[in-house]
């Protein structure tokens, strides 16, 4: 695909990683073009998978299954380790590789590699502590013993916006609980997931263990997958709307479902906080991956005693920001993903000024090859505005005025999300206060940061079910066992 021409002083074979991976066997083929969204030009092809080609993978995930679920889970963690490893001896080439076919800053990209490898390292830690429970019945009859059993071949689907970190917050518990995997990345980033396959390889995965398939098909693979009795886990990253219909396709042969879904996170500000805390806070909060993140700040309200300074700030903050390819030295927002979105954040933003939401800087696409949308600042939104219910999915901060705190919860949870919120003021014991009462499966406070291979990432109501990351993601990929004793 000499996609190292695209990438000066770059020539791994890391590079090369391109086909169905299936059953530790790489098949070569196009039909899926990857676009470089700096540009709107076409990076590479990879294969499209169809419904035969996905069946194929669950064979090779059977056949693979019982051989891993006897390693132990000793062996299990070195070959997590190493593959920990290699991500971070080989960060800049994934880094450029996520920024080439996802558009993201170089900056985000490293940043990306750094958090996706730290699943392995983590998990590989973890798949030696796999918990179980030994009591006595309370009629003191007979012995209570649960064991955790791994729950077999599993399905993940993960999004385009970090294709390098979904992927691994999913294989890294999956294989540390002896589970084997059919990983379906993005069409718009697959390049990524199959670079971590080769790396993969390298580490020792045996071979079936991992399969990596992509396809313009995904509505029939992933429901022929799922109809098969074999594949008993699904663990989807994605929209709302999407998740839905997979829970459906799920419900019918009544596979284990984890869902991270759709975000609408409330950023709120009271009076009493650091303003410039606030500021660094909302930067992260809004602009990680450009605002191409489903924990992004989605709405920020602003209590009114602080609200025209924050604005200001942000204002001058957002404006300062350089725009263009990922890839570029200096860069700090890079393109949207397509074309598509850039049209949606558009439709968002002229709807709320056409409602009286006034534009501080940005607001409208930038002219040229690409996809780009500036960095926005909007406030004097109305709370009805169509991007206080949609995720907007770009680098648009509109802000909102609140005057109590009763208020400030009320609009926080006027959403069918609740995945991550974050709430700033000096007093703790004030922001914790207003913690307990947001409908939300994770909460920043004074932080704008809350991602941890440690901590429990999931949402609650439209958000999602289950939760990845820390030390119950191990535990979505297994089944607890009961034996009833006598001894």
């Amino acid at each position: 695909m000499n996609i190292e021409r695209s990438i000066p002083n770059f020539a791994d074979p890391l590079l090369h990683a391109r086909g169905l991976y299936i059953g530790g066997q790489w098949e070569a083929g196009g039909g899926i073009p990857v676009f470089d969204p700096s540009t709107g030009r076409t990076l590479a092809e990879v294969p499209d998978a169809n419904v035969s080609d996905a069946m194929r993978a669950v064979e090779a995930a059977e056949k693979a299954a019982a051989g891993w679920r006897a390693t132990s889970a000793r062996q299990r963690a070195e070959i997590l380790r190493r593959w920990f490893e290699l991500m971070t001896r080989h960060a800049e080439e994934l880094a450029h590789l996520i920024s080439l076919e996802n558009g993201k800053a170089l900056p985000d990209a490293r940043g990306e590699v750094a958090y996706a490898a730290e699943f392995f390292r983590w998990y590989s830690e973890e798949a030696a502590r796999i918990p179980g429970e030994h009591r006595h019945t309370p009629s003191g009859s007979h012995n209570i013993l649960v064991d955790h059993e791994p729950i077999g071949i599993s399905l993940l689907i993960t999004p385009w916006n970090f294709p390098a970190a979904m992927a691994t917050r999913k294989i890294g518990p999956a294989l540390a609980a002896g589970c084997t995997v059919i990983l379906k990345p993005a069409s718009e980033t697959p390049l990524t997931a199959y670079a971590m396959a080769r790396l993969g390889e390298e580490a020792g995965v045996p071979a079936g263990v991992v399969n990596v398939i992509t396809t313009t098909n995904p509505g029939a693979v992933t429901s022929a997958m799922l109809a098969d009795h074999r594949v008993r886990k699904l663990s989807f990253t994605g929209s709302t709307g999407v998740g839905r219909i997979l829970l459906a396709e799920a419900a019918k042969s009544v596979v284990s479902c984890s869902m991270e879904l759709g975000g609408n996170a409330p950023f709120i500000v009271f009076d009493d906080a650091d303003l410039d805390a606030v500021l660094d806070g909302a930067m992260v909060a809004k602009m990680r991956n450009a605002g191409e993140a489903c924990t992004a700040a989605n709405r920020f309200y602003v209590q009114s005693g602080i609200h025209d300074a924050f604005v200001a700030g942000l204002t001058e903050r957002m404006a300062a920001l350089k725009v263009g390819p990922g890839t570029d030295p200096g860069t700090q927002c890079g393109p949207m993903i397509t074309k598509k979105a850039v049209e949606k954040i558009d439709r968002l933003v002229s709807e709320a000024v056409s409602r009286g939401a006034r534009v501080h800087t940005g607001g409208a696409p930038l002219p040229g090859s690409g996809f780009y949308y500036p960095p926005t600042v909007l406030d004097n939104v109305p709370v009805d505005a169509s991007m206080a219910s949609e995720e907007i999915f770009g680098p648009v901060a509109p802000v909102y005025r609140f005057e109590t705190e009763d208020e400030a919860v009320r609009l926080a949870n006027d959403t069918e999300y609740g995945l991550a919120a974050y709430i700033y003021s000096r007093d703790l014991k004030h922001a914790m206060r207003v913690g307990k009462r947001i409908e939300t499966g994770m909460l920043g406070i004074n932080r704008g940061l809350m991602s941890d291979p440690a901590a429990p990432f999931g949402g609650v109501k439209q958000s999602g079910l289950g939760r990845e990351g820390g030390v119950t993601g191990i535990l979505e990929f297994m089944e607890a066992k009961y034996y009833a004793v006598e001894f």
